[in-house]
């Protein structure tokens, strides 16, 4: 079944930002990174299979109140993922110490995301 045309709008693609001290795109070290980025996987995989919900609801008979109810719970779980980066970027990125150039750049970087996420 080809995707409805309001869905093909959505389709995005990115390319990672990848860290010199991090190749495997992780921009702080983990103890357990494979772990970690299995379970980012894992909500986005669930966010995406609400939105595709969402979309089979809308090319087929819906009901407004229920595809309402799908979008808001597909946005508490993308806030959700994104605020566990946010905070997984606040404890492993910011806690050593370093010097004050380099803390004003991060925390200008912290300023730019915790902006974006707000809008």
């Amino acid at each position: 079944m080809p995707p409805s045309p309001f869905f093909a709008q959505l389709a995005i693609s990115f390319e990672p930002r990848r860290s010199a001290a991090y190749p495997s795109g992780m921009s702080h070290p983990s103890e357990n990174p494979t772990a970690d980025a299995r379970a980012l996987r894992l909500r986005l995989r669930k966010i995406t299979g609400q939105l595709k919900g969402v979309e089979a609801m809308i090319e087929g008979t819906y009901d407004c109140a229920e595809v309402l109810n799908q979008l808001v719970s597909a946005r508490r779980a993308i806030k959700s993922l994104a605020e566990k980066i946010i905070n997984d970027h606040l404890e492993h990125c910011l806690k050593d110490p370093v010097a004050p150039e380099t803390r004003r750049r991060q925390l200008k970087e912290v300023a730019v995301m915790l902006r974006r996420y707000v809008e």
